[in-house]
C-alpha cells in the first residue's frame, strides 16, 4: 500500500498509527483508523473537484453523531475547507444565522436528515449534498497530488457561541488553536489509546468536538457514538463495562443520579460496578452544584473532574488527574494555558480570596470572531483574552462565581454571585433546581430574582424560602422575587438561558 498523503492536521496524520485499531462504534457498526482515513480522503476530494485547495471555503454540515461526522470533519479540513457543525436540534432561524452569517458556500447532510434544512438551503441559494452521494463522487486515486498540505495557522473551523448573552458570535479557530486544545487535555487527562468513551454530547460545540471525539481519536482510542443521551442503553453499557472514560454535563449526571436511586438494587449494584471501573469521570459546560458532586461520589466511588472552558478557549482550568478534585471548584490552569485575575479597576489581583474576570492567553485561544473585527478587538487586552467570567482563587484553586453579564448581580452596593446563591437555594427539601438573576430595581439597583422548579410542582411562597434562607444566606443574598416555574430554557448543552429567566420577571 502507498504511504498516505500527509495533511498537515497532526490529528488526521496521526491516524495512519491506528489503522487496524477501532476508531467509532455507532450502533452494531464499528469503523476503523483506517476506514476514517479512507472515507475522509474520498470526501475531500469529492469537496475539490478540480480545484487542489478550498481555501478556506466554509462547509457547514448537518449529521448526527457517528462515523458519517467525523468523515466529513475530516474531508472538509483534508480539501482545505473551514468547517461549521449544525446542531441537529437547530430550528431554522438559528440554522439561517449561522450559515448567512459564515457565508456558507455548500452543506452538507445526511439523506435522513436532507428535507429538514432542503427548503432553507434552496430559500438561500446554498448547494446542498448528501453524504452519501459525496462519498460516492470522491475517488482516493492519485488523492497525494489533489490533497493540499496545510499550515497550522489556516483557518479549521467556525463554532457558534450559545447565545446566552448575546446573538451568537462566529468563534474561528485555527488548525493549530485545536492541536493546542487536544494536546493539553491528553496531557492533563492521561489519555490512552485502549480508552473507550460514549459520545452523547451535541457535535457543535467543543466539548463534543474536542474534549470528547478529537482528544479520543488523537490518541487511537474508540467512540461509541450516540444519536443523542439514551439513557437506558448508555447504562446497559456502562454496567459490561464498555467504558474506561466519561464526560458529561451537570443535568446528565442528575438524570442518572435520579435514575440509579429509582432502579433495583439489584440494577444499582451492576451500574455502581460499572461506574466505578472506569478510570476518569468528567463535568463541565456548566456549574456543578457540590451537592450533586458528593451524591455521585457517594453513588458510584467516582470523584467527579470538575473543569471550565469555553468556545473561544477551549479548556482553561481542570482539577487534576491525581490528586483532590475539589467540589464546587475548577482547579488550576491546564497545560499551555495562561491564567490571570483583574479586577475592576483593571489591576491583575495578585491575592487570594480577591475575585476577578477571569483572562487566558496561549496557543489555544480563538483568532478571531468571523466578521467581527471590532468584537474580536475588544475582546482582548494587551493579548489576553476576556472571558467575561468571575473567579477567586481559593487555596490554590479557582472557584467560577460566574458571568459578569448575568450571575454578577449588583444589589445594594454589594457584589452577589448568583451562582453561590443556588448553591444553598439548592439545598432546600422542596427546591430541584434553580436559577437566580438580577432584575432591575430601584432601591437596590438589581434585585436577587430566584426561579425554582420544585418536586411535583408544588408551592413555595416567597415569604417560607425567605424564612429558610434567613439562616443561610445574608440578607443581601435573600430572594427579593421568587416564581415556581415548569422548566427552564436552556441552550443545546443543558445551560439554563439566564437573560430569558430574567425576562421571566420582567414581563410578570
Amino acid at each position: 500500500m502507498a504511504p498516505r498523503p500527509r495533511s498537515g492536521i497532526s490529528l488526521i496524520d496521526r491516524a495512519s498509527g491506528f489503522a487496524a485499531r477501532k476508531a467509532i462504534r455507532s450502533g452494531e457498526e464499528a469503523f476503523t483508523y483506517s476506514h476514517l482515513l479512507n472515507a475522509s480522503e474520498t470526501m475531500a476530494v469529492s469537496l475539490l473537484r478540480d480545484s487542489t485547495d478550498l481555501g478556506d471555503r466554509r462547509v457547514a454540515y448537518l449529521i448526527p453523531a457517528g462515523f458519517e461526522y467525523a468523515a466529513v470533519q475530516w474531508g472538509i479540513w483534508r480539501s482545505g475547507g473551514v468547517a461549521v457543525p449544525l446542531s441537529i436540534a437547530a430550528k431554522e432561524p438559528e440554522l439561517e444565522h449561522i450559515l448567512t452569517d459564515a457565508g456558507v458556500a455548500s452543506v452538507l447532510v445526511t439523506e435522513e436528515l436532507r428535507e429538514s434544512i432542503a427548503p432553507l438551503c434552496h430559500r438561500l441559494g446554498l448547494e446542498l449534498a448528501t453524504v452519501e452521494d459525496a462519498l460516492r463522487g470522491g475517488t482516493e486515486s492519485d488523492s497525494a497530488e489533489v490533497l493540499p498540505l496545510l499550515s497550522l495557522d489556516r483557518r479549521a473551523m467556525i463554532l457558534y457561541t450559545s447565545g446566552t448573552t448575546s446573538k451568537p458570535k462566529g468563534v474561528v479557530s485555527t488548525h493549530g488553536n485545536i492541536e493546542a486544545q487536544i494536546t493539553s487535555l491528553i496531557q492533563a487527562w492521561g489519555w490512552m489509546e485502549n480508552d473507550r468513551i460514549p459520545l452523547f454530547l451535541p457535535l457543535h460545540h467543543i466539548h463534543g468536538i474536542v474534549n470528547v471525539l478529537s482528544c479520543a481519536l488523537w490518541s487511537g482510542a474508540q467512540v461509541e457514538a450516540f444519536p443523542h443521551f439514551d439513557m437506558e442503553r448508555i447504562l446497559d453499557r456502562v454496567e459490561t463495562g464498555s467504558f474506561t472514560v466519561f464526560m458529561a454535563v451537570p443535568t446528565i449526571y442528575v438524570k442518572l443520579i435520579q435514575r440509579l436511586t429509582s432502579g433495583e438494587p439489584v440494577e444499582l449494584e451492576r451500574w455502581k460496578k460499572g461506574f466505578g471501573k472506569m478510570r476518569l469521570m468528567i463535568s463541565g459546560s456548566a456549574a456543578l452544584p457540590a451537592a450533586t458532586h458528593k451524591v455521585w461520589t457517594d453513588l458510584t466511588g467516582q470523584k467527579l473532574l470538575e473543569r471550565y472552558g469555553m468556545t473561544e478557549i477551549g479548556m482553561g482550568l481542570s482539577n487534576p488527574l491525581v490528586g483532590e478534585r475539589r467540589p464546587g471548584a475548577v482547579g488550576q490552569p491546564l497545560p499551555g494555558v495562561d491564567l490571570r485575575l483583574v479586577g475592576e479597576l483593571g489591576v491583575v489581583i495578585q491575592n487570594e480570596g480577591e475575585p476577578g474576570e477571569i483572562q487566558i492567553k496561549g496557543p489555544a485561544v480563538f483568532s478571531e470572531y468571523w466578521n467581527l473585527p471590532e468584537v474580536t478587538a475588544e475582546a482582548f487586552h494587551d493579548g489576553w483574552f476576556r472571558t467575561g467570567d468571575m473567579a477567586v482563587l481559593e487555596d490554590g484553586y479557582y472557584r467560577i462565581l460566574g458571568r459578569l453579564s448575568v450571575d454578577i448581580i449588583k444589589s445594594g452596593g454589594y457584589k452577589l454571585s448568583a451562582l453561590e446563591i443556588e448553591d444553598v437555594l439548592r439545598q432546600h427539601p422542596l427546591i430541584q433546581e434553580c436559577a437566580v438573576v438580577g432584575v432591575e430595581d430601584e432601591l437596590w439597583g438589581e434585585a436577587v430574582a430566584a426561579a425554582v422548579k420544585t418536586e411535583g410542582g408544588q408551592d413555595l411562597p416567597l415569604g417560607a424560602l425567605k424564612d429558610w434562607a434567613q439562616d443561610r444566606l445574608s440578607k443581601y443574598n435573600v430572594p427579593k422575587l421568587l416564581k415556581v416555574v415548569d422548566d427552564f430554557p436552556r441552550n443545546a448543552m443543558g445551560k439554563v438561558m439566564k437573560p430569558l429567566v430574567r425576562g421571566l420577571f420582567e414581563t410578570s
